[in-house]
């Protein structure tokens, strides 16, 4: 934490990177005035539970990271801060909930269970917390069929590279269709799959959290059930990839799909079978915490009748960031709105992004639009341009 302290020079670029900076207008609650926070109060010479709000009001998205001339390292300052100090200055009650909301989301079957009970208590929301009206009105008025993988998935052709596959928690809930497309064009592209069947989450959501330890134990548990005879592990879901890319026991690298597949060269043609224009929506976690912004964009632009379209600010959050819809709904719906705002100024039909949590947050603030922008991962669009029909035998 020291070495990142330091490293600010304070000098402003990261300001209008920062979502929390541009609807708040704060200097606290930008990074420059977050990091001078966390000095004062690692020093001693400002009350912990004076420095914290503006510290969990950050969204970490990495964007300052991005914008920083200095090269500061953000994340190594705030995620270990919240996992350091964050147990002295929350409530019992706040910390029961947030283990209980964790508790809920890192298990598919406990979420899937809770995401009907909440379904079925839309009809009695007036009577529930805030908090609770927020998180119901996330959820889908439905949950598709789940979708069950083998644990083998042979490359068609020849091979070209073995990798394994994380499925991941909510998102195996919320759109399982993610991974079955991700494995499609995987085997289709000369890539064998292992997807090892004791694998657990990731503990993206724990670390976001500041519970180092819990997040620490999920991640240990993986490496022991992943192979090491494979070239990647494959993550799907932008957040999971930042917080297992950071992971150096992990054994073998953690790549996003998008970059793998980018690097391996698609070998099958892409087409739609209409002209449609789409946007592209960064995830912060791919951009800002993986680094990885032209590959997808390259696998878009081979797809014959796809006219890409870049978001007004799209480096900017769109406010959906582990629990902060749940904990600052209002900043989290200001955001939301805004990016709602920039996909519609591209006159797209639909809009992909990277991120199951970005994917929720846009269907929520898209959902009113008639006609309606669709909302889709950069995989399932690839996924459907690869099975149009007028794409076999080109």
């Amino acid at each position: 934490m020291a070495q990142a302290i330091s490293s600010c020079v304070h000098c402003g670029f990261c300001l209008p990177a920062c979502p929390t900076y541009r609807v708040l207008g704060e200097e606290m609650d930008s990074p420059r005035g977050r990091i001078l926070l966390m000095k004062q109060a690692l020093e001693g010479t400002l009350a912990i539970d004076e420095a914290m709000p503006y510290v969990d009001r950050c969204l970490g998205c990495l964007a300052c990271e991005t914008a920083c001339p200095s090269g500061v390292r953000y994340r190594e300052l705030v995620v270990p801060f919240r996992a350091h100090m964050q147990h002295k200055a929350e409530s019992t009650q706040a910390r029961l909930l947030r283990q209980l909301l964790l508790t809920t989301l890192e298990s598919p079957d406990r979420f899937r269970l809770a995401a009907r009970l909440g379904q079925a208590a839309r009809r009695m929301s007036g009577l529930l917390p805030a908090s609770m009206r927020v998180l119901l009105k996330l959820l889908p008025p439905g949950l598709p069929d789940p979708i069950a993988l083998p644990e083998f998935i042979p490359a068609n052709g020849p091979r070209r590279a073995r990798v394994a596959l994380l499925t991941g928690c909510v998102q195996r809930v919320l759109r399982p269709s993610i991974n079955a497309a991700s494995a499609r064009l995987l085997a289709a592209n000369g890539v064998e799959i292992v997807i090892p069947p004791e694998q657990g989450c990731c503990g993206a959501l724990a670390q976001h959290s500041g519970l180092n330890g819990r997040a620490g134990a999920l991640a240990a548990h993986n490496r022991r059930v992943f192979p090491r005879d494979v070239d990647a592990i494959i993550t799907t879901a932008a957040g999971c990839g930042s917080a297992m890319r950071d992971d150096s026991g992990l054994p073998a690298p953690a790549r996003d799909v998008a970059e793998f597949l980018d690097h391996l060269g698609l070998r099958t043609p892409l087409a739609l079978t209409s002209e449609t224009i789409v946007a592209y929506q960064d995830a912060c976690h791919l951009a800002h915490g993986q680094g990885v912004r032209a590959a997808p964009r390259r696998l878009l632009s081979q797809v014959q009748g796809l006219t890409l379209r870049e978001l007004t600010d799209g480096d900017l959050c769109c406010g959906s960031a582990g629990l902060y819809n749940l904990e600052h709904p209002q900043t989290a719906a200001t955001l939301g709105r805004r990016k709602a705002d920039a996909v519609r100024a591209t006159g797209a039909a639909i809009v992909v992004t990277g991120n199951i949590g970005c994917m929720t947050q846009l269907e929520s603030h898209l959902a009113a639009d008639n006609p309606p922008i669709a909302v889709r991962h950069t995989l399932e669009l690839l996924d459907s341009a690869y099975s149009a029909p007028n794409t076999h035998g080109s």
